[in-house]
């Protein structure tokens, strides 16, 4: 005889107890089941004593109790008698004294909180974007973000241009962001200057952490929620990531530990997919190392990290804000999202990142690639300079070279020393970039002191290469590109 396990769909229990209703009302909100009683924990008959009392109580204390019908069987296995109760999955949300449980996977949890809500408007056929919202009106949006969307929308061409000349409430109505005489929490969350007035944590909070505990600087960003999507990536790649800064002849290259894209499509993932009903914001940490990325999801019902990560269709959490991101031009809808960030990471030759799901809790973890020049170059800097102001780049590298060795010295000497030769180059690259730039500000950017940009620019100047227009304030004019 095969041996038998409980499942989502079995139960098993020696005795019956009132308390097993709790069990009975589980299998009803979830996919149904059988609640068999006379068999240990092992799935071994044991019988009950009281089967056939049992068989005529049950069918009418579960209908009063719980308010559905059941079918009950009563069994005989080598001798004993058993009840099989066997419960279908309603479609309406099923209480046991004001309390609702479901069955997952073996076990059997009390709905609270988010969860409970999430399953209630599952229940009624209800996204959590869809539920309307009282005592907030169309005139209540900001003009500047529904612009905002009727620009970005007429760039992607989703959107006919009829639409995009009609007054804002109808808008809303086209984009399924009323219901009656209410906006629907999509439409507060795209399109109001605080939506977290009314839907707590819809913002997104940036740190620098030294560690897993200490955290250096960090700052919040609020309004709607294509600004939250600009503005965060515009600040990871200005305040908390620094470009690699590479020069093909003037032309300025910037390199970013996670690739633009991928970030993008990273930030984007998080707040158009995010689980609002968690009064928490998204938040994103970023290390010397690595960018983490941390946003509370639900997955579709029967999916997994795997299939998250494996080629899918598109099933948005969020299907309001997802069509008026689609709309706008701002992702696509085929479900690609998570495929595009692992290829930008490689046509980039980035690390791919990592990602994590526990429980309801996202991680996607970005590490930053490691040059290993680099702490050599940062130990040599203050050298460096001084080779700058008084060699050439062939007399650097072969100076360099004698001091840190033949074999190290001669390649590391003479590479370093080529990219010294051409900060000339990228001095002229900064000023055609920034034609207003000062000394200071080169000297931060090349990571050389302001004297050694100061005898770099006199150069230029005695070269004819470069001339001040119109004083200290006035502009730089770049004569040999």
């Amino acid at each position: 005889m095969s041996k038998q396990f409980e499942s989502q769909h079995i139960e098993w229990k020696e005795k019956w107890h009132n308390e097993y209703l709790k069990w009975i009302c589980g299998f009803a909100n979830a996919q149904g089941g059988i609640l068999e009683i006379g068999k240990d924990d092992q799935g071994k008959p044991v019988g009950i004593r009281n089967a056939r009392k049992l068989l005529e109580d049950l069918p009418n204390k579960i209908r009063d109790l719980l308010g559905i019908i059941v079918e009950v069987n009563l069994l005989t296995v080598n001798g004993k008698e058993l009840l099989e109760i066997h419960v279908s999955a309603y479609p309406n949300p099923i209480s046991y004294r004001g309390h609702y449980y479901q069955r997952s996977g073996s076990t059997l949890q009390e709905l609270k909180g988010a969860s409970l809500d999430r399953f209630l408007l599952r229940s009624q056929g209800r996204t959590w974007d869809s539920v309307p919202v009282p005592g907030v009106e169309s005139n209540h949006l900001s003009i500047t973000a529904m612009n905002q969307f009727r620009k970005l929308a007429a760039t992607s061409g989703r959107l006919d241009n009829s639409d995009l000349s009609i007054s804002e409430t109808e808008l809303l109505e086209k984009l399924m962001l009323t219901e009656g005489h209410y906006l629907r929490r999509a439409a507060i969350l795209l399109f109001h200057d605080t939506p977290e007035r009314f839907i707590t944590g819809a913002f997104v909070k940036i740190g620098f952490f030294r560690s897993e505990s200490e955290v250096v600087y960090h700052d919040e960003i609020h309004g709607d929620l294509f600004s939250q999507s600009f503005r965060t990536i515009d600040l990871l790649q200005t305040k908390y990531m620094n470009a690699a800064i590479t020069y093909k002849n003037i032309q300025r290259i910037e390199r970013y530990p996670v690739p633009r894209v991928a970030l993008r499509e990273a930030v984007l993932n998080a707040l158009v997919h995010r689980d609002y009903a968690v009064a928490a914001p998204i938040q994103i940490r970023v290390y010397e190392e690595r960018l983490k990325i941390w946003n509370p999801i639900v997955l579709p019902e029967g999916w997994s990290l795997e299939k998250l990560l494996g080629e899918h269709s598109s099933h948005p959490y969020n299907p309001g804000i997802a069509n008026c991101f689609f709309r706008a031009g701002e992702i696509e809808s085929w479900g690609r999202g998570i495929q595009r960030i692992f290829q930008a990471c490689r046509e980039s030759s980035t690390p791919e990142p990592r990602i994590s799901l526990s429980g309801n809790d996202l991680w996607m973890e970005f590490p930053f690639k490691q040059n290993d020049l680099n702490p050599i170059k940062e130990t040599l800097q203050e050298t460096l300079e001084e080779y700058a102001q008084t060699s050439s780049k062939k007399k650097l590298g072969n100076g360099l070279g004698n001091g840190l060795g033949n074999g190290l010295g001669n390649g590391l000497g003479n590479g370093l020393g080529n990219e010294l030769g051409n900060t000339k180059t990228r001095i002229m690259a900064e000023m055609i970039n920034n034609p207003q730039i000062s000394g200071k500000q080169l000297a931060k950017i090349l990571k050389i002191s302001t004297t050694a940009v100061e005898k770099h620019i006199k150069q230029l100047r005695e070269a004819e290469k470069i001339q001040r227009v119109n004083g200290t304030r006035g502009h730089w004019k770049v004569f040999d590109a």
